[in-house]
């Protein structure tokens, strides 16, 4: 049978983002965002009955049977870190890994982010957003900035996470990681007394409510600097979703709310990597006057693009800016970049005006 501690080290060897495992069928790399079969075979109910439980520990096991599901993080000596789901599929255990990041690789520039990214990280208070779709690297973008912040300013800084994902060591910060289920009951109950905990810094591993919204908009709102995700594709869906959380009539103070806290917006989307490995395409909105205005009034708050393509001296781009200068550098491929514009004809008549095609 399989280890799931060889697998680990498979994985990490590999290169591999993500692990899948499940009865009746190998075990399944993601790798360069594809998924790749391990030359093995299939899975028996019992062998990833058995790795759950290497993994999660027998406590943790036991309530498995009864919730069905099961969010946690696990280390490898040596190896790494990882993010684990176990969940229960036609009433047998399948397990997803993702591979964390190591703190040591936590650079802005080295993971190709955007340098804007350090000022916003610097920012004595407000409310700092990173957003994509699942796997897009957003975990990875705000650890980056907790990092930054960590090596650069003397702070205190309190995280929120389900599960704690990437470990950090107090530099010159001093950093207390929470994990919901284990330090906190939940997001809501964290969220209640975190601001007195003396926190400069606050990091909300995701805001899933209109109750954690409106947590994170209040502490900005009296001086801290706020970290957290949501799921959404650009800087223009991020503000809807947000507004959308509270009812019609709450809607313009959340606004007010919003176009007072916010400092900048990150979307991100994860692209192959001209040699291997991946690189981050961004979409970037830093607050101005302009932007903050569109905020503010809901009939403009389409021209954000617009204002994020005539952003650049402020550090903001547009994903087709971002792609275009990832492709100009020779970090992407043509192929890849037309296929994750928005419009592929126009992006790539645009390159053909500038001689870049």
């Amino acid at each position: 049978m399989l280890e799931i501690t060889d697998l680990l080290k498979e994985m990490a060897k590999k290169d591999a983002s993500d692990l899948h495992l499940k009865m009746g069928s190998p075990p399944c790399f993601r790798i360069q965002g594809g998924l790749v079969q391990h030359d093995g075979s299939s899975l028996s109910a019992s062998d990833a009955e058995k790795m759950a439980l290497k993994l999660m520990g027998e406590e943790r096991f036991s309530k498995l049977k009864e919730i069905k599901e099961a969010d946690f993080a696990f280390s490898l000596v040596d190896i790494g870190r990882f993010r684990v789901n176990v969940s229960f599929q036609k009433g047998s255990i399948a397990i997803a890994i993702r591979r964390v990041v190591a703190g040591e690789c936590l650079d802005i520039e080295k993971l190709g982010l955007p340098p804007v990214l350090k000022k916003l990280a610097g920012e004595p208070r407000g409310l700092v957003l990173v957003t994509g779709t699942a796997g897009s690297g957003k975990t990875t973008t705000l650890a980056a900035m907790i990092n930054h912040i960590n090596k650069t300013r003397k702070t205190h800084i309190v995280t929120i996470e389900d599960p704690i994902e990437v470990l950090h060591e107090d530099n010159m910060s001093f950093i207390n990681q929470r994990e919901v289920g284990i330090d906190t009951e939940s997001y809501q109950e964290a969220l209640k007394r975190v601001v007195r905990q003396d926190p400069n810094v606050i990091l909300i591993g995701e805001m899933r409510d209109h109750e954690t919204v409106r947590v994170a908009l209040s502490a900005a709102e009296i001086g801290h600097l706020v970290l957290s995700t949501l799921h959404t594709i650009d800087a223009t869906e991020t503000i809807n979703r947000i507004i959308d959380f509270f009812p019609p009539y709450q809607q313009k103070q959340i606004r007010t709310m919003l176009g007072a806290t916010l400092k900048g917006i990150v979307s991100l989307r994860l692209l192959p990597k001209v040699g291997g490995d991946r690189v981050p395409a961004t979409e970037v909105m830093v607050a101005t006057s302009t932007t903050r205005e569109y905020v503010l009034n809901e009939a403009e708050t389409s021209k954000i693009k617009q204002a994020i393509a005539d952003g650049d001296y402020y550090g903001m781009m547009t994903f087709e800016q971002s792609l275009e200068k990832l492709y100009q550098d020779g970090k992407i491929t043509l192929e890849n970049a037309l296929s994750t514009a928005e419009n592929p004809h126009d992006f790539k008549l645009s390159l053909q005006q500038k001689g870049l095609v």
